[in-house]
């Protein structure tokens, strides 16, 4: 339950926003009776902000015309929320992400009571988020111009660097972005290829609206999409395991990046595409139900071969203690 000084701060967006409101609506949409509303009106004139009232018994409030709020007003908690979400983009790869985050700090202390920039000073200090290493594009354009081709649904022409250096352009549609394993992707409907992608930020080497509409599938999870294109990928070997559990357990104990679960009358089937079975080795080793590999058989090969190293440490363990 929101306190008084979160419900005066939204009685005051919701004047900002609406221009005016009776008595009653503004007590309705702050969850309060009609007296809170005029206690809160005293508190909003003794912080410098003027508000006119209708005459009558339920007259419309406004703020006085041509009055303009101060720039930014935040709550105890939308301080925090600020704080932690400007430690993130620290580590989110963003271009000039060190500076970017230092400038927007210091402007939000200008506008904050002492109070506010103590908690937002001591996150800075104390926090640590374990996020991906990332990778940063040279700049955030494109990050920009794709954020706004999706929310416009406007299509784009763009020019892409792949992994071996070659360059391509294409005409794309971009229905959303994410970040994932350290790198921002762009998601959408690519015309060069007639069919779904996703691009790595950091490779696109320039966009260009062409200003023509396009309307993006209803529903479109990026991430989602993304997550599973990595699983999926084109890679030197092919896996098939029958895992023996059911399907939330699998889901738990294996990210959706590493392989694809379908449920089936035997078991839960794992999908994956590798390119080292050693490391895959190691994953399996640490899931704690029964599994039977179908393919390929060099895999068989490397978890049999974790196993032995497992016994020897355990052995070496033993012989010490």
């Amino acid at each position: 339950m929101p306190g008084p000084t979160a419900r005066v701060l939204a009685m005051l967006e919701l004047l900002q926003s609406h221009g005016g409101l009776v008595g009653s609506e503004l007590a309705r949409q702050l969850d309060v009776d009609p007296r809170t509303v005029r206690r809160y009106v005293v508190v909003l004139e003794e912080l410098g902000i003027p508000i006119t009232a209708d005459r009558g018994r339920d007259g419309r409030y406004r703020l006085v015309s041509g009055f303009k709020l101060p720039p930014m007003m935040f709550t105890d908690d939308e301080a925090l929320a600020l704080a932690v979400g400007l430690q993130a983009a620290r580590r989110l790869g963003l271009a000039e992400a060190e500076a970017s985050v230092s400038g927007a700090v210091a402007k939000l202390e200008r506008v904050m009571p002492e109070s506010l920039k103590r908690r937002v000073r001591a996150v800075g200090e104390t926090v640590a988020l374990s996020l991906s290493r990332a990778t940063a594009p040279e700049s955030n354009a494109a990050l920009a111009a794709l954020s706004e081709a999706a929310r416009t649904e406007t299509r784009v022409h763009m020019r892409y660097r792949a992994r071996e250096g070659a360059e391509t352009a294409r005409d794309f549609d971009a229905y959303g972005l994410a970040y994932r394993e350290g790198c921002w992707y762009a998601v959408g409907w690519c015309h060069l290829r007639r069919g779904l992608r996703s691009f790595r930020l950091d490779r696109i080497e320039g966009v260009r609206s062409l200003g023509t509409p396009f309307r993006r599938p209803e529903g479109f999870d990026a991430l989602a999409h993304l997550t599973h294109a990595l699983a999926t990928i084109e890679r030197a070997f092919r896996v098939d395991i029958l895992l023996r559990t059911d399907l939330v357990t699998a889901r738990r104990e294996l990210s959706p990046s590493v392989a694809v679960l379908d449920w089936t009358r035997e078991g839960v089937r794992l999908h994956a595409q590798v390119d080292d079975l050693a490391w895959f080795a190691r994953e399996l080793a640490r899931l704690p139900f029964v599994f039977e590999i179908r393919r390929p058989a060099a895999l068989r090969g490397e978890v049999a071969r974790v196993a032995r190293r497992l016994l020897r440490s355990s052995n070496v363990k033993e012989d010490s203690s």
